[in-house]
């Protein structure tokens, strides 16, 4: 295993220096926005690097960030929520999705590690004495913990808060434990109570009712505070929206967002609420101050703290913690601490990779500044007798576990193949700076979160700036005036285009190469190759929310112990969005067209005889589409209220038993009906996800023919844009939601993503450093939208891909080489005895519907089917199977 090391951090002379160009960077940006002048570029080291990339300090990140994490860094594989510092200090427990794990403080070593399945969003404790630690797990239990002198942690029976079925429906979270150290107060997420368990009998005693999806808890006297997540309850006049496996919530009533955030005020002596207090949206952590005068909450979807008056239970003060008044949302503030003083408080931001320090004197606290973390900081616990903050990373310093490195071998030469799945989770041991070193460390977190470049997406559009391709400024004309967004599922580069030699790829780890993705490999030689291109998600659950959003909630990045509440890939989940919205709702604001093929959408497959049984499977439909036989039915319903209006009815995404060639064949047909109307949606998002493959289950298709399948509906596409009427004012982009299926020698989260269109460089190679956000703010350029969040704010606009004259040759599709139809061999013809057990794998995954089978298995999968043996699959490049509980 990677041994625990620091990383270095910044020095006080180099960051007086930094503090100085960022603080004249930013000065000149805001001058410039004022007199209406261009705002001058300052050099940019993010651009030309890649994710992993890293020197003294300095990690690259797929989200338009740098880290440079402050104090001692303890990594392991895994995704830490949680921490708990026992009372003695000896120890700091760590609440991993699948383990529980405790370090030495002093020595920064792990000592311990204990399997914990399903490590929910928090609840992590610790009894009074010390000896015993609590942990919530999804499914539905608390794990019990013996915590031995020597830092041994002894798995005891977990309590069990109810079995079978309805342990699944109880969810707890935030956990405190009162005084006596008898009663255990837990919060349970989808039965929206509050949880009083008697801790020596390990019995549930009573559940009292709070809000809409409760997340946090804190005693104080007499009364309990809980953090309601979807704050209120649903009233008769409330517009709501679903929450996966949750009660409905409220939404705003245009874009169906999540739009509610409260507290609970429980009164402990009666066993009833008392109130409820709105403050932000999706409030988490929630603290007392040490006089208990105040109690304070984190909320993540407001970027702002609110400080509540236990006297009268009302909010006095709401506290912004952006690290600058211009920035957009996308902070995500989402845990706290605070010194034993009270008078400073310290609050995790999980999008800026950053702790926002504030001097607390309400009703007139302020924000003295920041310093940097790792990736995704989502818990704290403060060390005073050793004058630390620990600070757990869910994200650490991304998917870089390099338990592998020099072990990884094909054919006896070692190889190279990082996947998305590689996590490498941090904690931080942070010497607690003082107030001198905290101005330059605010000015290490400005620059990594590229708040220069946020500034100047800020910046209004000039009257006078002529039309160009990519517009220099949102608002700003365009000469192009239709976008067509095609959404993919599930490739790294190296998978697809790692075969090509002009740009960066592994050819050994290329499995679905020229042969099987003809016009992939056409596509990029014709127009521009982008060998430096990431998604920002690692799954399906994130991967979509990226590449409409731009941004992640906290919601889902504390999700992957197994997402308890939704996996929402296709919408149905209010929780899931930020309060800044989707792609669609700024096309809608400004008055652009929009149409929907397939993205956010219900499918429904199913033979128009209804006494036809049973349901259509792959070939049934395949034939009834190449023989027009119209006996299926194929409909698609809106997954968020808002599209209802925008979705092509007769185009799903999956299930993937309906061919991508057919989807292409239901884009196509509108097409021409909009080029004989003379119109043509400005922004439309097609979902083509069959490159996702059924794995190697009989009557399926065979992975190549999935992948082969996915690339002509690709290339004939473009061929009907390209030969079309608005092709002179129209640009193609493409990109993968995530890259989980699949291994890459750079980074895990490298994706295959194109740029196309008449303005777009010929022949050309782009390898500038772009991921999703990059793809989003282009978008938003070209259509004259503003940027949503910080994020796509900060984002690399893909200029590189852009000319200003145009070059209106049309594309030609390339045939397929790999019958379409090709399907795995039905279990009793397969005489190889791999293949056979590949094939009764297959049968027995949830391949249907998109990431429900396991991640290792389907991979493996993959690599027989069409390398055509096991011993050279990269097993190193997965974690070990009982860890990897994601969908």
């Amino acid at each position: 295993m990677w041994t625990s090391r620091p990383f270095s951090v910044y020095t006080t002379c180099p960051g007086a220096l930094l503090s100085v160009a960022i603080a004249l960077a930013i000065a000149s940006a805001a001058a410039a926005q004022k007199a209406n002048q261009p705002i001058a570029k300052q050099p940019d080291r993010y651009d030309p690097s890649r994710v992993g990339d890293s020197d003294p300090g300095r990690i690259v990140v797929p989200t338009n960030q740098v880290l440079s994490p402050l104090g001692r860094q303890v990594p392991y594989g895994g995704r830490p929520t949680d921490l708990a510092l026992s009372p003695d200090g000896r120890w700091l427990a760590v609440l991993d999705r699948g383990n529980v794990l405790l370090i030495n403080p002093d020595s920064g070593q792990i000592v311990a590690r204990a399997p914990h399945k399903g490590g929910s969003y928090a609840g992590l404790v610790f009894t009074p004495k010390g000896d015993r630690l609590l942990a919530s797990s999804i499914e539905g239990t608390i794990g019990r913990f013996e915590v031995t002198p020597a830092g041994e942690l002894k798995a005891q029976p977990p309590i069990r808060l109810a079995e079978g079925a309805n342990a699944e429906g109880l969810l707890p979270v935030g956990l405190a434990v009162d005084r006596s150290g008898k009663t255990l107060w837990a919060v349970l997420n989808l039965r929206n109570t509050l949880a009083e368990i008697d801790l020596a009998g390990g019995k549930l005693e009573r559940e009292i009712a709070v809000g809409n999806a409760p997340y946090g808890v804190v005693l104080l006297g007499d009364k309990a505070y809980v953090t309601n997540w979807a704050g209120r309850k649903p009233d008769g006049n409330s517009p709501t929206g679903p929450s996966g496996r949750g009660d409905p919530v409220r939404v705003d009533a245009v874009r169906h967002i999540a739009s509610d955030g409260s507290v609970s005020v429980i009164d402990l002596a009666t066993h009833r609420e008392q109130k409820q207090i709105v403050v932000g949206l999706h409030p988490s952590a929630i603290i007392a101050t040490p006089d208990a005068a105040h109690v304070i909450v984190a909320n993540a979807n407001s970027d702002t703290v609110s400080v509540i008056d236990t006297r009268t239970d009302e909010v006095v003060e709401t506290i912004s913690t952006r690290p600058g008044e211009q920035m957009l949302f996308g902070s995500a503030p989402n845990a706290l601490a605070m010194t034993a003083d009270g008078k400073t408080l310290y609050v995790a931001n999980g999008t800026n990779n950053a702790v926002a320090v504030i001097a607390f004197d309400p009703p007139q606290s302020r924000l003295s500044g920041f310093f940097p973390t790792g990736w995704y900081p989502a818990a704290l616990a403060l060390d005073k007798t050793r004058g630390l903050l620990y600070v757990a990373n869910v994200k650490g310093v991304g998917s870089r576990d390099v338990d592998w490195k020099g072990r990884r071998k094909v054919k006896g030469e070692v190889v190279y193949g990082y996947n998305s799945h590689d996590y490498l989770g941090t904690v931080s041991l942070v010497p607690l700076p003082s107030p001198g070193e905290l101005a330059g460390h605010t000015q290490t977190v400005l620059a990594n979160n590229r708040q220069t470049e946020s500034i100047s997406a800020l910046a209004p559009p000039r009257r006078d700036a002529p039309p160009r391709s990519l517009p220099e400024r949102h608002g700003e004309p365009s000469l192009i005036k239709h976008v067509l967004y095609i959404i993919k599922e599930n490739r790294t580069y190296d998978q697809v285009l790692g075969d090509v030699k002009r740009g960066e790829g592994d050819a050994s780890l290329c499995i679905f190469g020229k042969e099987v993705t003809p016009n992939h490999h056409h596509l990029v030689d014709e127009f521009v190759l982008l060998d430096n291109f990431y998604c920002s998600g690692v799954l399906s659950a994130d991967g979509h929310q990226w590449a409409l959003e731009a941004y992640v909630t906290d919601y889902l990045e504390k999700g992957f112990g197994g997402w308890p509440r939704s996996y929402p890939y296709e919408g149905g989940d209010a929780m899931a969005y930020a309060p800044s919205g989707f792609l669609w709702d700024g096309a809608l604001k400004n008055k652009k067209s929009l149409r929907i093929y397939g993205e956010f959408v219900h499918g429904s497959v199913r033979w128009k005889d209804p006494a036809r049984k049973p349901g259509p499977n792959f070939m049934d439909c395949y034939r009834d589409f190449t023989q027009q036989a119209g006996q299926i039915e194929i409909r698609g319903t809106a997954a968020i209220k808002t599209l209802e209006p925008y979705v092509c009815p007769t185009t799903i995404g999956f299930p993937s038993i309906v061919s991508d060639v057919y989807r292409a064949d239901q884009f196509n047909r509108e097409l021409k009906k909009f080029e004989a109307e003379g119109r043509l949606p400005n922004l439309m998002i097609l979902l083509l996800p069959n490159d996702h493959t059924m794995g190697t289950r009989p009557n399926q298709p065979t992975p190549e023919a999935a992948v082969a399948d996915n690339d002509l509906a690709l290339g004939q596409v473009v061929e009907a844009i390209s030969h079309g009427k608005f092709w002179s004012e129209t640009a193609i982009f493409v990109v993968q939601d995530d890259p989980q299926n699949g291994f890459d020698h750079i980074d895990g989260h490298r994706t295959v993503a194109m740029a196309i269109s008449p303005y777009t460089r010929r022949h050309a190679v782009d390898s500038t450093n772009y991921n999703q956000t990059s793809m989003v703010r282009t978008i938003e350029l070209i259509l004259g939208l503003p940027p949503m969040n910080q994020l796509d704010a900060s984002a690399t606009p893909m200029a590189g891909c852009f000319t200003a004259k145009p070059d209106l040759t049309p594309y030609e599709a390339v045939k397929n080489n790999i019958p379409l139809d090709r399907l795995n061999p039905d279990v009793k013809s397969i005489r190889d005895p791999r293949q056979l057990h590949w094939a009764n794998v297959s049968l027995k995954l949830p391949l249907d519907e998109v990431d429900e089978a396991d991640e290792d298995t389907l991979n493996r999968i993959l690599w027989h089917s069409v390398r055509g043996r096991d011993d050279t699959y990269p097993a190193w490049a997965m974690l070990a199977k009982d860890e990897d509980d994601d969908k």
